[in-house]
């Protein structure tokens, strides 16, 4: 039987390889971001089994008019997000910080607690929440590692939560991923070959890899799986 799925940042990079392992299975797909070019561009790449939805996902308002709108869903991936600092200069002052903070935890935090706040009622018993986490959690990325480390807190609970209503929620926590927006550009030769040399498979991942790896958390075979963070990082260690 054909199911919902919806992905928010689903227009490129790790969203988008999601919505396209979805949509391959045979599933309806709503792919979510704040840019209506990109989506239309990614819902063309992927086919007719896909639809938009434009708005921002940190936004209460926006969040809740959308929610409104949605018939009953299966599986929400939790995608939108990313390191905001790569936007910004380096702070001068203490407000400064403030906004660098606050921008990393909307992004990474507010997004996906809102999202899955304004979808509960609308999920299946049966279904899937998987939430897009980082190695950074562990390795430590500033704001952005800390905002990564709350997705992983905050997820426990929603397991708890959501449980007993027969429903998983789990957090996908990629390494070094390439192919996607993600370092804007700004990723040096010199550092990308030290992300790939830090994994023990020798070679980058791939968008494809965490989308794999979240449509198996949403599969029949995943069903006692929960409350837990999976590691997609090619073995790299997590404490240097």
């Amino acid at each position: 039987m054909s199911r919902t799925v919806l992905v928010t940042g689903g227009g490129t990079g790790i969203g988008k390889a999601i919505a396209a392992a979805f949509a391959g299975r045979g599933d309806g797909v709503v792919i979510t971001g704040r840019r209506q070019e990109v989506l239309d561009k990614a819902a063309a790449d992927l086919g007719g089994a896909v639809r938009t939805a434009c708005f921002d996902a940190a936004d209460p308002a926006q969040v809740e008019a959308f929610a409104a709108t949605l018939g009953e869903v299966d599986v929400l991936v939790n995608n939108a997000g990313g390191n905001t600092d790569f936007d910004r200069g380096e702070p001068g002052g203490l407000a400064a910080v403030a906004e660098n903070w606050r921008a990393n935890l909307e992004a990474n935090v507010l997004t996906a607690v809102l999202m899955t706040t304004a979808c509960l009622g609308k999920l299946r018993p049966g279904g899937s929440i998987v939430t897009i986490g980082s190695i950074a959690a562990d390795k430590g990325a500033g704001s952005y590692g800390a905002a990564k480390a709350a997705i992983a807190s905050w997820n426990i609970d929603l397991a708890r939560t959501v449980g007993r209503r027969g429903l998983t929620a789990n957090v996908v926590a990629p390494g070094y991923i390439a192919d996607t927006e993600f370092f804007r550009d700004k990723l040096t030769d010199e550092r990308r070959s030290s992300l790939i040399d830090a994994a023990m498979t020798g070679r980058a991942g791939a968008p494809e890899d965490i989308a794999e790896t979240v449509t198996f958390l949403a599969s029949p075979g995943a069903r006692q799986l929960t409350g837990q963070v999976i590691p997609v990082n090619g073995g790299e260690c997590t404490t240097r």
